[in-house]
């Protein structure tokens, strides 16, 4: 049987093993970092970094829409209902480690827009609002570019009814 080192208690076991201390479970700390001080530990939700991350994601030009096909069709449905709001972790998933966290985002690009300048900005703009925002470290920002938005794909105004009377 293989050698175990023990973690603190807020790990949970069937965390992914790409988040975290980066194999440094268990040894010594040689700093508190902004999470972990003497006088407690601060656990930060997935779905927080997710809504930060979608608003980080949203706000580098270019990107028209978060999320795939299904997903923006239920999020346009849901923003019509009286009182329905804005999912801002639409096409974020995340992982959330002690220390770390790891950002998935789908989106949908602007037609005209360079896909790897736009990957760049949003991956920068993510990665600033996460670590500023949260104190943790993120390792990785993958980004898959799931469509292209054509000008011609949004819908036309329709013009105004005439009247029937003068």
């Amino acid at each position: 049987m293989s050698e175990q080192t023990t973690t603190p208690a807020t790990v949970t076991e069937n965390r992914a093993p790409r988040v975290g201390n980066s194999g440094t479970a268990g040894a010594p700390q040689s700093g508190a970092t902004p999470l972990q001080t003497k006088f407690g530990t601060t656990t930060i939700a997935d779905g927080v970094v997710a809504k930060i991350a979608g608003i980080a994601a949203s706000d580098v030009a270019g990107v028209h829409s978060l999320g795939g096909g299904a997903a923006r069709a239920f999020s346009a449905i849901r923003e019509r209902i009286p009182g329905g709001t804005t999912n801002h972790a639409q096409g974020i998933s995340v992982e959330v480690g002690e220390q770390e966290a790891a950002v998935d985002v789908d989106l949908v690009a602007e037609y005209g827009v360079s896909v790897v300048d736009l990957a760049e900005g949003v991956r920068r703009n993510i990665i600033t609002s996460v670590e500023r925002m949260t104190g943790l470290r993120v390792i990785e920002v993958n980004i898959a570019v799931n469509d292209v938005h054509l000008p011609q794909d949004d819908p036309q105004p329709e013009p105004a009814p005439q009247p029937r009377v003068a």
